[in-house]
């Protein structure tokens, strides 16, 4: 359903689960505010047309470079036949009901249906109000470039009509979105929206913002994981200038100054004593040696068969988003206004209030867009701590975490290890078995007693197997088991969570399976996939990347595929590996289908950036736990690829598709990951078994 708004200018509304068959409103109620509404306003996508000649929505999830902006005004620009400048897609504030959590590659599937039928009602009723103003037959009159037009040649811009079509309850044409046969901006590669302004500087992040009061505010952290300040010793930061409060918060002491080169010149003047935090007598081979024990057995593999196993590690992995954590809050007795990027703002905003002792009514999240994320943003523990510090500071603060509080204090990919084995008989798998243990998260549960951190997206302990076991492809009877260490480490969701490493592991066996039976590992993958789109890009890759092309000595191609989201992709990737300690992937190609690609040129942009991430947490990037400690502090040292680890050659082959959008955003990575691998195997004639292979 789709809803009128009471406005003087066109406002419609549609709910994000809205039946596309139907644009019909119900009978409206006023709201708390006297405006007059036919839903809950605060569970819908609202569209409005100002007089300005704007179309203006206001976006409930969070842009943090995906180009979901992007997207939904071009399915907004479609649907409306507005010109894509005229389209204005805010983010919208933390809301009280509905679904407004950014993640699960889930937006531009869950807001396509929404969006466009949102739009094609407000173009139904700006014809409707042209039709009555000219005195003409609605169907004889066509919509292009924010216009309505006559056949004579009369123009009326949708702002001038705006009024007027507010005041339609009835359209006197079809409000229907149009079908895919007719679509102009939808499937047409587009550049993002806000290209201009991320380039020249004008595009606003937290710390662009200036807040009356809000002062530059940073934590002094301590060595450990987890560790506690025993006693402060703040005279001398007190006394230098420009210093206006330090402050005892859970995860350190935190100074508020006039300037950031100020905060930081007094926090390293603080004096404390720390006591080391639960894991300070845990490094890497402790924890890698209780996740090997915590996986599960394999159990008695099928009788007559013969057996393909691997057992693989993957280390820490920090989400390192370019733009830094910042939080800007403003904490007062009966309120609490936060600005800060985030992925998840309702949840945020309920963990803020129980956290400072205010009702979530009297606490206002406004979501900024957000320099990168890759699930970094799902949690908001520089917005509770910003908070707290605002609080017991009784000022406003702009915090900033420095990119080592982050890389050392900060959530990570946990750390996990997986047994496999691969059963074949007569030249085909007859059996596929799946054991995982995973660093599960017992740090800070909830923000009671003032804990800053919340536990979110930590893989559980169950029996099932992993959520990308192999059933993608016909490999008999396909079991899994898991288990998890407890650790108290600040843990969260990392871009394509589970199946970043489940699905590498799984293709590095379909490889050594394939060796094993004497199959070329493309050929393998075709006779043995259940899916035909699966195959299809697959083949896609091959041709496209000259699969089986002589390569010199070091050397190799690799290739990998991936199945979720409803969505598929595969990756050949090339490597040089003539240095085994110093590869650098020189060529990638990627394929996938993802249903009808709203943005072509933004989901080239989505392949590129996971194949980044499949190099560099597979060849160089991880985190290593020393005492209680992350060792690595920045980019100089937690080797993320670089532009001359990036690929000389890369290319993204889109498969044309009608059917509805699958997600994209964590799709690729898995496939990346897993080709990158696997060419690094062929290329030096090993078995990869620990990662990133250069830790």
């Amino acid at each position: 359903m789709v809803y009128s708004l009471a406005a003087t200018t066109l406002t419609v509304a549609a709910p994000l689960a809205c039946d596309t068959s139907s644009a019909q409103g119900s009978e409206p109620h006023r709201d708390g505010e006297g405006v007059l509404v036919t839903g809950a306003d605060e569970e819908m996508l609202v569209l409005e047309v100002t007089r300005a000649d704007k179309v203006v929505v206001r976006l409930p999830r969070v842009e943090v470079g995906q180009g979901i902006t992007t997207a939904v005004a071009m399915m907004i620009a479609e649907e409306l036949d507005a010109r894509l400048a005229d389209v204005e897609i805010p983010l919208a504030d933390a809301r009280t009901k509905g679904n407004q959590s950014t993640g699960g590659s889930s937006s531009v599937s869950s807001l396509y249906g929404p969006a466009r039928q949102l739009a094609a009602t407000a173009r139904a009723r700006l014809v409707t109000a042209a039709a009555r103003r000219w005195h003409l037959p609605a169907w004889t009159l066509r919509t292009r470039d924010s216009m309505v037009i006559a056949p004579d040649g009369r123009t009326a811009t949708f702002g001038s009509l705006s009024a007027s079509a507010a005041r339609i309850r009835r359209t006197a044409v079809p409000a229907k979105p149009k079908p895919a046969s007719r679509h102009r901006v939808i499937g047409r590669a587009t550049n993002r929206v806000d290209a201009r302004d991320l380039v020249t500087g004008a595009a606003k992040y937290t710390g662009d913002l200036t807040v009356a009061g809000a002062k530059p505010t940073v934590v002094a952290r301590p060595p450990t994981i987890g560790g506690k300040a025993v006693s402060v010793d703040d005279r001398a930061a007190r006394a230098m200038p420009g210093v206006h409060a330090v402050v005892r918060v859970p995860g350190g002491v935190a100074v508020t100054a006039e300037s950031f080169h100020h905060a930081f010149q007094a926090r390293d003047a603080l004096k404390i004593k720390w006591a080391p935090g639960p894991l300070a007598a845990l490094s890497d081979d402790g924890i890698r040696a209780r996740l090997r024990a915590a996986v599960p057995r394999l159990g008695t593999p099928p009788r007559g068969t013969a057996q393909v196993e691997g057992e693989f590690a993957f280390a820490f992995v920090s989400h390192a988003p370019m733009e830094v954590l910042t939080a800007i809050a403003d904490v007062r007795a009966h309120k609490a206004e936060i600005w800060f990027s985030s992925q998840t703002p309702m949840e945020a905003r309920d963990t803020i209030a129980h956290a400072v002792g205010l009702p979530a009514s009297a606490v206002t999240v406004h979501v900024m867009r957000g320099g990168g994320s890759f699930g970094r943003r799902l949690t908001f523990d520089a917005a509770i701590e910003a908070a707290l510090i605002s609080k017991a500071a009784r000022r406003p603060v702009k915090l900033m975490w420095s990119r080592n509080d982050d890389t050392r204090h900060g959530r990570m990919r946990p750390a996990s290890h997986h047994r496999i084995r691969a059963s074949h008989k007569d030249g085909r798998v007859v059996a596929f078995t799946h054991a995982t243990a995973s660093v599960n998260e017992s740090y800070g549960r909830s923000a009671k007693n003032g804990t800053v951190s919340q536990a979110v997206f930590a893989r559980p302990v169950s029996s099932a197997p992993a959520p990308s076991d192999s059933g993608l492809y016909n490999f008999g009877r396909i079991s899994g088991d898991s288990g998890g260490v407890e650790l108290a480490m600040p843990l969260g969701a990392w871009r394509s969570v589970d199946s970043g490493t489940a699905r590498t592991a799984e293709e590095i066996m379909v490889d050594e399976v394939a060796r094993g039976l004497g199959q070329d590992p493309v050929a393998f993958r075709r006779t043995t996939l259940r899916n035909k789109a699966v195959r299809a890009v697959l083949d896609e890759v091959a041709r496209a990347g000259n699969w089986g092309r002589a390569m010199p000595e070091g050397h190799g191609q690799g290739v990998a595929v991936h199945e979720e989201y409803g969505s598929c992709v595969a990756c050949l990737a090339e490597i040089d590996a003539g240095d085994p300690k110093r590869p650098r992937v020189t060529r990638v190609v990627m394929a996938a289908d993802v249903g009808t690609a709203v943005n072509p040129r933004g989901l080239e942009a989505q392949l590129m950036g996971s194949a980044v991430d499949g190099i560099s947490t597979v060849l160089s990037a991880g985190l290593h736990i020393d005492r209680g400690a992350v060792r690595e502090g920045s980019f100089s040292d937690f080797r993320w690829a670089r532009q001359r680890d990036a690929p000389l050659h890369f290319e993204a082959h889109i498969m044309p598709s009608k059917g509805e959008p699958g997600g994209a955003g964590e799709l690729g990575v898995p496939a990346a990951s897993g080709a990158v691998a696997n060419a690094y195997a062929r290329a030096t004639g090993t078995r990869p078994r620990r990662f990133p292979l250069t830790f």
